[in-house]
C-alpha cells in the first residue's frame, strides 16, 4: 500500500464535520497531521471545544488542534444555530476533552506543519475558508508545500443558505476567492454532490446497533441532524456534506468530478457567496477547479458506518 497522504482538516464542528473527522482518522490512506478550527457553524470557542470532544470520543487526543479565526476576513461572523444547535454539536452526550488546543493560532500551526512536512500536504477545509485564505495571503511561498485543497463548499446550482450561496462560502466569500484562485490544485465538494451523499433513519439504527459509545453518540447526532432536514426539507435523508471531502481524498474514484473555471461573488447584494461555475468554456476563463458532481450513495453510507464501527 502507498504511504498515507498527509492531511490537515480545517473545520467548524458541526455534525457533518464530526463525521468527517471520524472518517479521516479511520482511513489508512490518510495521515492526519492536525485539525484547525474556525468560526462557522458556531463560534470559535464552540467549534474548538467540539473538535476536542470528538477526539476524546474517538480516543485520539494525540491529534493536535489549533484554533484559528473567530470572524471572516472582512465581515462579522454569522453562525447556524438553527441547523447545528447553540453548541454547534447539539443532540448527543459527548465526553469532555482530554487534551487542549495548542497555544499558537491555526495559521501559524499550518505554516509550521507545512514547512516541516517531507512532502506536500493536502488541506481539507470543511468550514468557512478564513484560515486557509489567511495562510495563502500571509505566506504565499507555502503554496508549493500544499499538494491539494479539497474543500467542502459552494454549489454549481442552488445554494442552501441563500438561493444563490452555500453556507461556508457565504460566510467568507473573500477568503473563498483567494483559495479558488491560489494556483494550488483545488477540488470543490459542493452541494451538487453532497446532496447525493445521504444518511437517514436506517443509518441511525445501524449506528446504534453497533453497541459502542461512538456508535451511540453518532446515532444521536445523526438523529438530531435528520430532524432539522425533515422539518426544513420534508425528508429525513440528510446530506453528510463535509465527510465527502475526506472520502474523495481517501478513495479516488468514489466522487465524479469535472474541471471548470470557478470564481466567487463577493459584492453582490443578493448573490453574495455564489460560486460561479463556467460549464460552457467561456474564452479566457481557464479551468481552475475540479468540481464534484456525483457519488455512489450506498458506497458512501457503508464507508461512514464502517468508519464509526472502527472505534470502540
Amino acid at each position: 500500500m502507498p504511504n498515507p497522504i498527509p492531511v490537515i482538516l480545517d473545520c467548524d464542528p458541526g455534525h457533518d464535520d464530526a463525521l468527517a473527522i471520524t472518517l479521516a482518522l479511520a482511513r489508512p490512506e490518510l495521515d492526519v497531521l492536525g485539525i484547525t478550527t474556525v468560526g462557522g457553524n458556531s463560534g470559535l470557542a464552540n467549534t474548538t471545544y467540539n473538535a476536542l470532544r470528538i477526539l476524546a470520543l474517538l480516543g485520539r487526543p494525540d491529534i493536535p488542534v489549533a484554533a484559528g479565526s473567530d470572524h471572516p476576513l472582512t465581515r462579522k461572523l454569522e453562525t447556524a444555530p438553527e441547523v447545528h444547535g447553540e453548541s454547534g454539536l447539539d443532540g448527543a452526550d459527548l465526553p469532555e476533552p482530554i487534551s487542549e488546543a495548542r497555544p499558537e493560532h491555526a495559521v501559524e500551526f499550518l505554516r509550521a506543519t507545512l514547512s516541516a512536512a517531507t512532502e506536500p500536504v493536502t488541506l481539507i477545509p470543511t468550514g468557512p475558508l478564513t484560515n486557509i485564505g489567511l495562510l495563502l495571503r500571509t505566506y504565499p511561498e507555502l503554496t508549493a508545500r500544499i499538494g491539494h485543497i479539497c474543500l467542502m463548499g459552494g454549489a454549481m446550482r442552488a445554494g442552501n443558505w441563500t438561493p444563490a450561496a452555500e453556507f461556508n462560502i457565504w460566510v467568507d466569500p473573500e477568503a473563498a476567492r483567494i483559495v479558488f484562485n491560489c494556483g494550488v490544485p483545488v477540488t470543490m465538494i459542493g452541494l451538487d454532490v453532497t446532496h447525493q451523499a445521504l444518511m437517514g433513519l436506517p443509518e441511525v439504527d445501524r449506528l446504534r446497533a453497533l453497541g459502542t459509545r461512538p456508535g451511540t453518540v453518532f446515532a444521536d447526532l445523526l438523529h438530531f441532524f435528520t430532524r432539522f432536514h425533515l422539518e426544513r426539507y420534508g425528508s429525513a435523508d440528510t446530506p453528510i456534506h463535509d465527510a465527502v471531502a475526506v472520502a474523495h481524498v481517501a478513495i479516488p474514484g468514489l466522487v465524479r468530478t469535472e474541471r471548470y473555471h470557478v470564481d466567487v461573488e463577493c459584492t453582490g447584494e443578493i448573490t453574495r457567496g455564489r460560486t460561479v461555475v463556467d460549464d460552457r468554456g467561456q474564452p479566457g476563463l481557464a479551468p481552475n477547479v475540479d468540481v464534484a458532481l456525483g457519488i455512489d450513495r450506498d458506497a458512501f453510507s457503508e464507508l461512514m458506518i464502517a468508519a464509526v464501527a472502527s472505534f470502540a
